[in-house]
């Protein structure tokens, strides 16, 4: 889990780049402002089927690991990489103009209670008709969500989300949680009343809601044509779940956190909030809650009991008259937290009396410490089996995987060192012929751990220390963050300085095939050497638009040596091969180098056998 977070967040920023790159940002930040203030879109099927659109979908699907995953067809984005972009753009507008879904691959992912969850793999073509969707609706549709709403959202994670339940416990002081776990929300969705609120939004162009019909109404291999749910595997379906829990979001927060006074407050919080609820709590009878929600797990905070047994009964009329929504009488419950502690998205959390006060303490939740538990066991039992450098390689990302993602908890030194404890052994007995005391730590290694923990070496690789992990306290969601506002893209690319422990964990976890095990592990080290930056322009390197280059090609006695590697974005790395003088024409204009990185260029170009360049 903590390894598909990490990469998610990377896709989300890469995206804002190939919005850039194929000219679409202006659109996109048009349709926003249009979605701000109300406008009503008609007119959005030629924005989805326009060049532009239709190459960046294609960009967008190629970079993501499921494009090799074939559908009922057979086909993956390999099939249409050995297609013109003309064909290609004549196959999507066609489609779109008389749509019908092509049948959906159902196949069945193992959970952790040792069930299964079905999830529901369209074609690699419908993927794509989806993806041209989703990018033309996702910024109209984001004018539109709630503040407070974490999951599935541009430069949003869950970090934001456990950040903002731990504000209400700590300044609002609401220490009694409302859990409402929603029954097969994503199994049970009415198709007719998501449209209504689509059409509620400003999302009136008739044919596209009709092409969004037929898409939750596919054809399910095996099992036939749904009349309720959105399809979990779909494109679509992260942002559709959002759009039927925005109403919920604004029912609640419109009875406290918006609520519509004389006075105008700008709902931005800080000391402006804090005025708005001294005159709510002083002059009305409303009843103080808060909420937060990622997907369709959210918590609703109150600071009184009898606030919370209104809310839970409340919520669950609410949830069933208007989107006809059950909820499961078992896992929903009502929690004071200052006796018991609440679970959210693999946390659990309880306020701990501090003086006068309850602070919010958080550990990783005793399920996430169980599979984190049994993941690196078996990451161990792999390496006994297979002594491999990629073996170690998956145990250390495994490792720094789970501790990028809990290191927001307060105790998370002490469950990193119970986890430690509790391998102890295992590491001991299972590595015993195969690890030593000597060996040497990668730049990486370095740059994350610290404190001198005892080292163990396998294939002369540093094991990375389990234990070796301090709190980090969750960051708050800026909510000038914006992927389709000029202000807004400056704070997302100011925020990737703080993505270098998430870019070094995806490295790990993705060694260029065929290449020697120097080349993948010296390759992390060179990335940590640059500080994640362009060795030519300066700029920060992200997933889809860095290279690792060999300064000396191996065909002229180069090496895999870390000497010999530098990581260059993706136009730099284009520009030291490139021998055609179109080809240079093109990437000289794109990047408008200045004298000194001509001269860095030039140097790399000269040793890679190429003329310089003016």
């Amino acid at each position: 889990m903590t390894a598909i977070l990490s990469q998610q967040e990377l896709k989300k920023k890469n995206q804002l780049r190939y919005n850039e790159y194929y000219d679409t940002q202006h659109i996109f930040d048009e349709l926003y402002q249009k979605g701000k203030v109300g406008k009503i879109l008609k007119n959005l099927l030629p924005i989805i089927t326009t060049e532009q659109n239709i190459l960046l979908a294609y960009r967008t699907i190629k970079r993501n690991n499921g494009s090799k995953t074939a559908g009922v067809n057979g086909h993956t984005i390999d099939y249409w990489a050995n297609k013109s972009s003309k064909d290609l753009i004549t196959y999507i507008r066609r489609r779109l103009a008389n749509y019908t879904p092509q049948a959906v691959k159902r196949v069945y992912i193992p959970k952790g209670n040792g069930k299964t969850r079905p999830l529901g793999i369209p074609t690699i073509e419908d993927r794509l008709i989806q993806q041209c969707i989703k990018q033309v609706l996702e910024p109209i549709l984001e004018s539109k969500f709630h503040f407070n709403s974490y999951g599935f959202r541009p430069n949003r994670r869950a970090e934001h989300a456990i950040s903002t339940l731990a504000r209400f416990v700590n300044v609002s002081k609401a220490h009694f949680v409302v859990d409402i776990d929603i029954k097969g929300f994503f199994d049970n969705v009415n198709h007719g009343k998501l449209l209504k609120q689509l059409w509620t939004l400003g999302i009136q162009d008739k044919q596209v809601l009709s092409i969004i019909s037929k898409l939750l109404k596919s054809e399910v291999q095996s099992v036939g044509f749904p009349e309720k749910g959105t399809p979990q595997g779909g494109i679509l379906s992260p942002l559709l779940s959002n759009v039927v829990l925005n109403e919920l979001d604004w029912w609640l927060s419109d009875q406290w956190m918006t609520f519509k006074t004389r006075t105008k407050y700008s709902d931005r919080g800080g000391k402006d909030n804090s005025t708005r609820y001294k005159a709510q709590r002083d002059r009305s009878r409303l009843k103080e809650f808060y909420f937060v929600r990622y997907a369709d797990d959210f918590k609703i905070v109150c600071r009184d009991l009898n606030t919370a047994k209104i809310m839970y009964r409340a919520t669950q009329s609410w949830l069933k008259e208007r989107l006809g929504l059950e909820i499961s009488p078992e896992k929903s419950r009502i929690t004071n937290l200052r006796k018991s502690p609440t679970e959210f998205l693999g946390f659990k959390m309880i306020a701990h009396r501090k003086g006068s006060k309850y602070v919010a303490h958080s550990n990783m939740s005793d399920k996430a410490f169980r599979n984190a538990q049994k993941l690196l066991a078996e990451r161990l039992i792999a390496i006994q089996k297979h002594p491999t450098t990629q073996n170690v390689g998956k145990y250390n990302a495994t490792v720094l995987g789970i501790q990028n993602y809990y290191k927001i908890a307060t105790h998370v030194s002490l469950d990193m060192n119970k986890l430690a404890h509790r391998l102890a052994t295992k590491i001991r007995n299972r590595l015993k012929n195969i690890r030593s005391k000597t060996g040497r730590t990668s730049k990486a290694y370095d740059k994350i751990y610290k404190n001198n923990y005892k080292k163990v070496f396998v294939l002369g690789i540093a094991m990375f220390p389990i234990g070796d992990r301090k709190t980090s306290p969750p960051q708050g969601f800026n909510r000038d963050i914006c992927n389709y506002t000029v202000e807004g893209r400056k704070l997302v690319h100011d925020s990737l300085r703080n993505q270098d422990m998430w870019l070094i964990h995806y490295l790990m976890q993705n060694p260029i095939p065929n290449m020697s095990a120097e080349y993948n592990d010296n390759r992390i080290s060179r990335y940590v050497g640059q500080n994640g930056k362009c060795a030519v322009t300066g700029t920060l390197l992200v997933v889809g638009d860095m290279e690792c280059h060999h300064i000396l090609p191996k065909a002229s006695g180069g090496s895999d040596k870390y000497d010999n590697l530098i990581f260059v974005s993706t136009r730099v790395h284009k520009l030291i091969h490139a021998k055609k003088n179109d080809i240079i024409t093109k990437y000289m204009t794109m990047l408008n180098l200045n004298k000194k990185q001509l001269a860095k260029l030039n140097k790399l170009r000269k040793s890679a056998g190429n003329d310089k360049l003016d």
